[in-house]
């Protein structure tokens, strides 16, 4: 079954269940695929489903770092709750070991030796661990194994 067959069969189970919190959501997540798919009159696939949650996720961090600098800790909540939900949808996470792994394969495989190569281990990282690692971490070890 694909993400968008289950995020389908999901809102459907949420609605009999009487779960209006994550009929919300899942709401939200199709309109997004729907909006995307019409934007690039395209039929997304799950890697590009994944993406999409990938950026909802992205966007709710950034919103709960700003609604708890201004100590509207309501709004925050409201914000993990849906990051909780959305989070289901995606793979697993990588380990600390994996994604360490899959950066010292991509130097070896790019031959990357100096902070100027960072973009091709970057893209070779990205398609490997798409959806399953923050890429703004990601980058940040990818410099610092670069540089050291």
């Amino acid at each position: 079954m694909s993400l968008k067959q289950q995020l389908t069969e999901d809102m459907k189970t949420a609605m009999r269940g009487g779960d209006k919190h994550k009929l919300g959501v899942v709401r939200l997540i199709l309109a997004a695929v729907k909006q995307r798919e019409v934007d690039e009159r395209i039929e997304l696939d799950d890697i590009q489903v994944l993406a999409v949650l990938e950026k909802m996720l992205k966007q709710r961090r950034d919103s709960v770092s700003q609604f708890d600098a201004a100590n509207r800790t309501d709004l925050a909540d409201v914000e993990r709750a849906e990051m909780a939900i959305i989070e289901t949808y995606l793979p697993a996470k990588l380990t600390e070991a994996e994604v360490d792994a899959l950066i010292d394969a991509a130097i070896a495989d790019t031959g990357a030796s100096s902070a100027k190569d960072m973009g091709k281990v970057m893209g070779v990282v990205k398609d490997k661990a798409a959806g399953r690692a923050d890429m703004a971490v990601v980058s940040g070890r990818i410099k610092a194994k670069l540089a050291g």
